[in-house]
């Protein structure tokens, strides 16, 4: 290849905040062995529609880089490599393990020319459910110049109904305690304000650790042994693996972030069992309860699919309840989406595809007038606000606020709301 086309690889990311991560981890180990003119796609697999977004993303990609290896990884990859392996468009499908190793990045580095694909296997992609580690390719500072991403924990022990993830991420695999504590120094060092805490699921920390140790025990550990961290921050839970330590945090420690993203996914009892969940509504109301009464500025976010196999009008209903039973605030609807090789796509009575459009939308609008009813309740109170840039903070609640005058981006500026503008809080000058 002539000097004047070689090009750094090109990244895409699919899917979540997880896969993000991962792809900074891919662009430093792909830089560090020399590879040059590939475009590596990271993909989803949460539902079919999106492994239909990979391959459309897949062919868009071609026509735009025709000279370039294309290389698919992530957990599409993983769960449904011959899909990819089949496209005339893809040069390479890799695993989520092998994705993350200096030694898959070395050697494609050492084949890549024109006989890229002859060199070697197509696809690599080994039994993710045969890994017991997590992946030790750390990124100190993914995110924004505010604000960093800890991944502590992967994979999954759980097995929801609807859910192909752990066939992508294994089993559920955790950080130690200490190795987070040095990567969290090292960010409070560079000057990030505030760390979050990332995984598949999270709240299965420490499981397969020595002495079993909880999520809650690593908030505490990392908020006392590192007392520079203005604000820690942890991502999606399953709120009824919360453990005591986590709700004492919530109930003690201001640095801890007043704000949850709950796996709730529906609210009817028969459906939550016909997932296989682990808790029923009534659980979540009352972790939502005893976690406000702990922490009265708390905000809650969560996860709700419409439409899933069998759900009638009445249940339906219940997941509409359950936003104000729980005072939800940030919503994330999914569609039901029927995935194949899970147990949910072989249950019969499916709902129709319109009914559940109309379902989803119907959940976005209470979600809609939710977050309404929390922008306007800000006003007039003070808020202390992480710049993510000269303009636009986020309260400790991950409110957005936009400010008229230029702030200093990464800092912690304390301001007073003087009103709403669309789906922000608005800091006038």
């Amino acid at each position: 290849m002539s000097e004047s086309l070689k090009k750094p690889p090109q990244f895409t990311t699919l899917g979540c905040r997880l896969n993000a991560y991962e792809t900074e981890a891919m662009k430093e180990l792909s830089k560090d062995a020399g590879l040059e003119n590939a475009v590596i796609v990271n993909t989803c697999a949460v539902t079919a529609e999106a492994v239909r977004k990979a391959r459309q993303e897949i062919r868009k990609l071609r026509r735009e880089n025709p000279e370039a290896h294309i290389i698919v990884t992530g957990c599409a990859a993983q769960t449904e490599p011959e899909t990819f392996a089949k496209m005339d468009e893809v040069d390479r499908v890799i695993g989520n393990t092998e994705k993350m190793q200096a030694a898959t990045w070395a050697d494609m580095a050492q084949q890549q020319g024109p006989d890229f694909i002859g060199q070697t296997e197509k696809v690599q992609v080994d039994d993710i459910m045969s890994v017991t580690e997590t992946a030790g390719h750390l990124i100190d500072g993914f995110g924004t110049r505010s604000r960093a991403y800890v991944q502590v924990q992967n994979g999954c022990d759980h097995r929801c109904t609807f859910c192909i993830i752990p066939y992508g991420r294994g089993n559920s695999r955790s950080v130690p305690a200490g190795v987070v504590v040095d990567q969290i120094k090292r960010l409070v060092d560079k000057g990030y304000n505030e760390v979050v805490l990332t995984g598949v699921d999270l709240t299965s920390w420490g499981a397969d650790l020595p002495a079993e140790p909880k999520l809650g025990d690593l908030v505490m550990r990392i908020l006392r042994l590192v007392p520079d961290l203005p604000r820690l921050r942890i991502s999606s839970i399953d709120s009824i693996e919360v453990d005591e330590n986590l709700m004492m945090a919530i109930a003690t420690e201001p640095r801890l972030m007043p704000h949850l993203h709950l796996s709730l996914q529906h609210g009817d009892n028969m459906i939550l069992k016909r997932m296989a969940r682990r808790h029923l509504r009534e659980d979540a109301i009352q972790f939502a309860t005893e976690a406000r009464k702990l922490r009265p500025d708390m905000t809650f976010g969560a996860d709700i699919i419409a439409g899933f196999p069998t759900e009638t009008a009445d249940q339906f209903e219940n997941s509409l309840k359950l936003v104000e039973d729980c005072n939800l605030t940030w919503l994330h609807v999914f569609p039901y989406s029927k995935r194949e090789g899970t147990p949910a796509a072989r249950i019969p009575n499916q709902v129709n595809g319109t009914v559940i459009k109309e379902r989803a939308a119907r959940l976005r609008a209470v979600g809609e007038k939710q977050v309404a009813q929390h922008l306007a309740e800000q006003v007039g109170t003070p808020h202390r606000i992480l710049m993510e840039n000269a303009h636009m903070g986020r309260t400790e609640q991950f409110t957005e606020v936009h400010f008229e005058a230029a702030q200093p981006e990464g800092q912690i500026v304390s301001a007073t709301i003087s009103g709403v503008r669309g789906t922000q809080l608005l800091v006038k000058s």
